[in-house]
Formats: structure tokens, C-alpha cells, sequence
């Protein structure tokens, strides 16, 4: 009886609560915060890979020594991949996609260090001045994958590194924008090699639209030689 009165109690809410402008709302997170950021972010990675072919061959020849060319990437693989770990932590750092992150507002009353939050206070997070900030991380300007790995060539997570926010509020989608993030760029890379047609320089130039964008941009995806054995 009293598990049918939950699921009637279920249903009250979603009735009550679920409707046309919830729907949209939901379509949009999902569309923007879900699809958005990831597509965004994995522009800027092939973007870095093509600029910097070096790094491109040292992942290609991570995946090829864990997966070879025929095997699938899986997540499983990623504690085996620190370098490509590594570089798509950078890609995420310096592509910056979510320069400030969404307002908050102060529940209540708080000092942090000499400055009194009063309750009520929207706040927005600056997460670009931690990302960039000079005391923080060896070369913050420039793409640089070493920033995640030690001397032995481990990766070590930042505490700096904070993309997806910090704190309870931190964004819902992390782990899975994680997950995708790491198969997506890693089954690429495993089947293409990218490049700049040739004459086309490189822009990092970037676009401020919902997230920030790189600019349109040429690229060659070419095929990768299959491995011989």
C-alpha cells in the first residue's frame, strides 16, 4: 500500500511540476551544457593537435602502444594513457571554454580573507584567473600538457584546475563530459592524424558566443597508415 502510495505521490509531482516551459528548459540544458561545451571543447583539441603535431604523435603513439589501431578505446584505458590525460586537461585549461561561471548567490553572510559577502550577494566566479594564474601553473599562456605530469611521466591532478566549478555547486555533467572528452578525442586520433591545409596558418583566435568558441577554422583529417606487424 504503501509503495503504490509513493508512486501516486510520484506522479502528482511530475504532473504538477513537468510542463511545456520545464521541457524546454531541460532541451537547452542539454543541448548547451551537454553537447555544447564538449563539441566547443574538442574544437580547441584538434585545433592544438594540428598546431602542435608533436604532441598529436606522442598521444597517437600512446594509444598505439595501450590499443593498437584495431581495439576500441575504453575508459578503462585512460589510468594507462597519462599523456593524453595530460593533454586533454590542457586542451580544457587554456581552451577556457566557460571563462566565468554561472551567478550565485550568498545564502548567507560570509568574509572571506578582508572582504565581507553580505547575504543576498550575486556572486560570478572569475574561473579564467585561477586557470591562468601565474603562481598556479609553470607557463599559464602557452599550451604546455607537462602542467598534469610529474618527472616520471604520471599524471597529477591540479587542484587549480577547475573547469567545471568547485565546491557542492560544481557542474552536474563533469564526469560524463569527462568521459566523453576521452573517447571521443582518443578514438579520433587513433583513426586520423590532423593538419592544417597547406598555406593556411594557424589562428587561435576565439569567438565569444554561449561558451568561447575558436574562430572557423580549416583542418585535414587524414587517415592514419595502418600498423604493421
Amino acid at each position: 500500500i504503501f509503495a503504490n502510495m509513493d508512486i501516486l505521490y510520484l506522479r502528482i509531482f511530475f504532473f504538477l511540476w513537468f510542463h511545456e516551459e520545464n521541457l524546454v528548459m531541460c532541451a537547452v540544458d542539454l543541448f548547451v551544457a551537454g553537447s555544447e561545451t564538449t563539441s566547443t571543447t574538442l574544437r580547441w583539441g584538434f585545433l592544438y593537435m594540428a598546431k602542435y603535431p608533436e604532441v598529436q604523435e606522442k598521444v597517437q603513439e600512446e594509444i598505439d602502444r595501450v590499443n593498437g589501431q584495431s581495439r576500441q578505446p575504453s575508459l578503462a584505458d585512460r589510468a594507462d594513457m597519462p599523456y593524453t590525460d595530460a593533454v586533454l586537461h590542457e586542451v580544457q585549461r587554456i581552451g577556457n571554454i566557460v571563462p566565468l561561471s554561472l551567478h550565485r548567490t550568498a545564502a548567507k553572510g560570509i568574509q572571506i580573507g578582508k572582504h565581507i559577502i553580505p547575504k543576498g550577494t550575486e556572486i560570478i566566479p572569475n574561473l579564467t584567473s585561477v586557470m591562468f594564474d601565474k603562481s598556479e601553473w609553470e607557463t599559464p599562456d602557452t599550451f604546455n600538457p607537462q602542467h598534469f605530469l610529474d618527472k616520471e611521466g604520471k599524471f597529477v591532478k591540479r587542484t587549480a584546475f577547475i573547469p567545471f566549478g568547485a565546491g557542492k555547486r560544481v557542474c552536474l555533467g563533469e564526469n560524463l563530459a569527462k568521459m566523453e572528452l576521452f573517447l571521443f578525442f582518443t578514438s579520433l586520433l587513433q583513426r586520423f592524424s590532423f593538419s592544417f591545409p597547406a598555406g593556411v596558418m594557424p589562428s587561435m583566435e576565439y569567438s565569444l558566443g554561449v561558451t568561447l568558441n575558436p574562430a572557423p577554422y580549416e583542418i585535414c583529417a587524414v587517415p592514419r597508415q595502418p600498423e604493421h606487424h
